[in-house]
């Protein structure tokens, strides 16, 4: 279904109850973005240039294979083109979780690679930390905070879920706990929650657009050379090496790394391996004591619901509460567009807010938002190479990248080097996820999956006969 921003009648149609009373002042910007310390843009690229490694891309991706590739060889010459500003599109979006899994999660890891699920779960924990360690090395503002993830049940069939679920973490030796009702609302205090679990060890949150910002710093100091406002347009091979092409402009390199996420790919055989939705979020006005007082949070986890269309949220640093997820929003043809970032969803993202919290009844909303996001058939990132070896790609986050996307850098610099390490032999980088079909196949079936799940969660997660076909097949489709 299209999402259009509404028009002047029907948001007066919609004021009429609180949510679009408290939807009224939203502004139609991100609020991680909307902040002074954004940094200037950067020149584009204008006529030739020639570098070791050129990597197409400036979000998360892009900049640590910047980084990690100066980190392995300083005397490595790096060029990184970005089509707008470095961070302004997905990793500057999001609600700033930054999970040590690699595998979108302990239960999909285990249903896809469960004779490598350890392996992959250390190298995330180490990729985390890695990450906390980048922050402080380079003096990076973005508010890193180490404070674990909260998962809630609120639905009945959900409590035995987080329950097996607990148990599973705890025999494969994470650190996990059950909560009934009344320990879980002495952590939040929601009228709708019926259990949690938490995990004090694999999650940070972050404050995304930041952590951009200082990464683009940190590749500057490196002496990278930063191209903004530069969109590559084609690849070429070029003898033993490849031509990247841009809007105004060119850059050889020996080597490239694609690090475009849900945009259209430069290897047209990638765009059937993702598609791009649409994620949707609010952000409320700082609460104030008493308010804080009335829902308590006071270890500042990041939270997320257990439902299939579930909700993730979080408190910000200024003790905002940033609130997202729900609908993810494919469109036909995989269409991306500036308009498509504003919809009804943020109603019904603020009616959801309310029944959760209802003791915040007369709080209002600042930032309303959308980031285009890229899924995959196995919901976690793929990888590979293309050009004889001498382009490499990751892609395919599903929404988990904010601290996967440094494992995916190290795997795109391992795959160019062409020498085997304990990141390319896994079996989860080796393989590749199913592809989406082509249109109109590739809308319908998006458009039956979410209604499946939706429906799967009124019924008590009862998974009708088309979630199941996906699941023999190993498909599937998520935010």
């Amino acid at each position: 279904m299209s999402k259009v921003a509404p028009s002047a009648k029907i948001l007066q149609v919609i004021s009429g109850s609180w949510p679009g009373r408290a939807l009224a002042d939203a502004r139609p910007s991100v609020f991680w973005l909307d902040d002074p310390a954004r940094p200037a843009a950067l020149p584009p690229l204008h006529g030739a240039e020639s570098a070791d490694l050129v990597v197409v891309g400036g979000g998360y991706t892009g900049l640590w294979a910047a980084l990690r590739a100066k980190g392995r060889d300083p005397s490595r010459d790096v060029v990184l083109v970005e089509a707008g500003r470095c961070g302004d599109q997905a990793s500057g979006r999001n609600g700033g979780f930054a999970s040590a899994s690699l595998t979108h999660g302990f239960s999909n890891g285990l249903a896809r690679w469960p004779e490598e699920l350890a392996e992959l779960d250390r190298l995330g924990a180490e990729n985390l930390r890695a990450i906390g360690e980048a922050v402080r090395g380079h003096s990076i503002d973005c508010g890193w905070e180490e404070t674990g993830e909260l998962s809630v049940a609120t639905a009945p069939h959900e409590v035995a879920e987080l329950a097996a679920l607990a148990d599973d973490l705890r025999s494969a030796g994470h650190e996990a706990r059950f909560l009934d009702e009344s320990a879980v609302r002495a952590e939040v205090c929601s009228p709708t929650y019926l259990a949690g679990l938490e995990e004090p060890r694999s999650t940070a949150l972050v404050q995304p657009a930041r952590l951009a910002w200082g990464l683009r710093r940190a590749v500057l100091d490196a002496g990278v050379r930063v191209y903004e406002g530069t969109p590559a347009t084609g690849l070429d091979e070029q003898g033993s090496g490849v031509l990247v092409r841009t809007a105004a402009g060119e850059a050889r390199a020996r080597n490239v790394v694609l690090a475009t996420n849900a945009f259209p790919s430069l290897l047209r055989r990638l765009r059937l391996m993702s598609v791009p939705v649409y994620d949707y979020v609010l952000t409320t006005e700082p609460l104030s004591a008493e308010q804080l007082a009335s829902v308590g949070w006071a270890h500042r986890q990041g939270v997320g619901d257990s439902s299939n269309m579930f909700h993730y949220y979080r408190r910000t640093g200024d003790d905002r509460i940033l609130w997202g997820g729900y609908d993810a929003v494919y469109h036909f043809g995989s269409r991306i567009h500036r308009s498509l970032e504003q919809g009804a969803t943020h109603r019904r993202l603020a009616e959801h807010f309310f029944t959760t919290f209802p003791q915040l009844e007369g709080l209002r909303f600042t930032h309303r938002w959308a980031g285009v996001i890229d899924t995959c058939t196995r919901f976690a990132a793929f990888f590979g190479t293309a050009y004889g070896g001498r382009v490499a790609y990751a892609l395919g986050y599903t929404g988990l990248g904010v601290a996967a996307t440094r494992f995916g850098a190290d795997v795109a610099l391992d795959l160019l080097s062409g020498q085997e390490t304990e990141r390319t032999r896994l079996r989860m980088v080796r393989e590749k996820p199913l592809p989406f079909p082509p249109e109109p196949l590739r809308y319908a079936g998006v458009q039956l999956t979410r209604w499946s799940m939706a429906r799967a969660d009124a019924n008590g997660g009862r998974r009708n006969l088309w979630l199941r076909a996906l699941d023999r097949a190993g498909l599937g489709f998520d935010s």
